[in-house]
């Protein structure tokens, strides 16, 4: 398409679904005293709308993943023989019976079936609750969503922020989008959004992986939740410029590091890379518009709302399970035993190198966080130092990947990234942000 058949009509499919999609994910408003973005005030609202049967409905969910995967894998009706079921069923024997314990996990807690241990509030009743939620947020943006993908704001936004990005964190600027909609609104929206540029060939494979497990930060509403287990939400200002400045040397500084460094630089199977335009003696935001107007014009409504459709099934059958599966298991090792006080024995002489008040007690949360990112928050409410309270809140938020949600997404998801890949980010990522977190606590106390 040239510029001359450029004319309004592409304009105002550029403009109208990117703006509404902006608002939808991005911009933050304020709903009885709290921050928020839209897509979750939503996905809040429903959840309690729903409440009385979002249990009923993880368990019938996580049946039909399990149902349709049986069907499709050894049984291969004619009617199933669809691209569509292909994605949300066939899946390998590991994930089948991950499938199955998941199903099995939702069933036991829904009517609470064995030991109090295993289904209860601090247990699996959490993460049930994390399911239920994860259900709403799925379905409005995973029908949201190609508001921001298919008619041009990525295109747009890409061009314009490649010279910040592409040097920085080694990402394309359109990139730029997912951490937002993460930060702002869930990181179970940034993970989706992610995913899904690419299988579309927006992204290679380590773009996909940086991306999933080093930019999509918990929300600011998580933040201060977190503040507020720890007594701290007077300090939110330095408390977040802290989170920012962890956050922002690790994301310099994973990408070039295994095993990121190391994925390769391949577009998901079957996928077209798509052209990228982010080199051109054109200037930048003439490139932009022209980038963005043209994939309006390609764009296609009803192609968006099949595309919202699938989104949800994908997500709803793929990740559900998984979460209900690994966030279980995870949260009762971190509850009821000792596992990760042991991994957090060697933090103690390090804590005490930082002279950082109660090391022995803080080290009991240096690595609980990757079983639930407020785990951390819960063990060092108890801690006399407030100091030591505000490290331990920093680091919990700095290290992003849990798996009772973004873990467990991550691995649902087509991002090419595995169980043990995910722990050895975790690490690094303490490794990184922990000597920066003391650095500005020693400064702010």
């Amino acid at each position: 398409m040239s510029a001359k058949q450029y004319n309004s009509t592409h304009m105002l499919k550029f403009l109208l679904p990117s703006i509404v999609g902006i608002i939808i994910f991005i911009t933050p408003i304020n709903v009885d005293g709290e921050i928020t973005i839209p897509i979750a005030w939503l996905a809040e609202t429903l959840d309690s709308f729903l409440s009385p049967i979002l249990g009923e409905l993880i368990v019938t969910i996580t049946a039909i993943s399990v149902i349709g995967t049986i069907l499709y894998r050894y049984l291969y009706p004619e009617w199933m023989r669809r691209s569509l079921f292909e994605s949300l069923f066939s899946v390998t024997p590991v994930w089948l019976v991950i499938r199955i314990i998941g199903f099995i996990f939702a069933v036991a807690i829904l009517f609470e079936w064995g030991p109090e241990w295993f289904w209860g509030e601090a247990t699996g009743g959490e993460i049930l609750g994390l399911a239920s939620f994860l259900l709403t947020i799925f379905l409005f943006a995973g029908i949201f969503l190609p508001l921001l993908m298919n008619f041009g704001l990525l295109e747009f936004t890409g061009v314009l922020l490649h010279i910040i990005m592409r040097p920085l964190f080694t990402m394309p600027g359109r990139s730029s989008i997912d951490s937002l909609a993460s930060w702002l609104g869930d990181a179970a929206i940034g993970v989706l959004l992610t995913s899904q540029q690419y299988e579309q060939g927006h992204y290679t494979k380590r773009e996909a992986a940086v991306l999933g497990t080093t930019f999509n930060i918990v929300s600011i509403t998580f933040t201060i939740v977190v503040l507020g287990y720890l007594d701290l939400t007077h300090m939110f200002l330095p408390y977040y410029i802290t989170i920012i400045i962890a956050g922002f040397v690790a994301a310099i500084i994973m990408p070039r590091i295994p095993p990121l460094s190391r994925k390769s630089e391949e577009y998901y199977p079957g996928a077209e890379p798509k052209t990228r335009n982010e080199n051109s003696d054109q200037p930048a935001i003439t490139r932009a518009w022209k980038g963005a107007l043209t994939r309006a014009g390609d764009a296609s409504t009803q192609e968006a709302g099949r595309n919202g459709i699938r989104n949800v099934m994908e997500m709803w059958l793929a990740v559900i399970p998984i979460v209900m599966t690994l966030g279980t298991i995870m949260i009762i090792i971190a509850e009821h035993t000792p596992v990760f006080q042991w991994l957090g024995l060697p933090f103690i002489p390090i804590l005490e190198l930082m002279q950082v008040p109660e090391a022995q007690a803080a080290s009991e949360a240096m690595l609980i966080g990757f079983a639930d990112m407020l785990l951390p928050a819960i063990i060092a409410s108890d801690i006399q130092s407030e100091m030591t309270r505000f490290i331990i809140g920093c680091l919990s938020i700095s290290q992003l990947i849990y798996m009772s949600e973004v873990g467990g997404m991550i691995l649902g998801s087509k991002i090419p990234i595995t169980f043990w890949q995910l722990v050895m980010i975790f690490l690094l990522r303490t490794i990184i942000t922990l000597p920066i977190i003391v650095l500005c606590a020693h400064i702010i106390f």
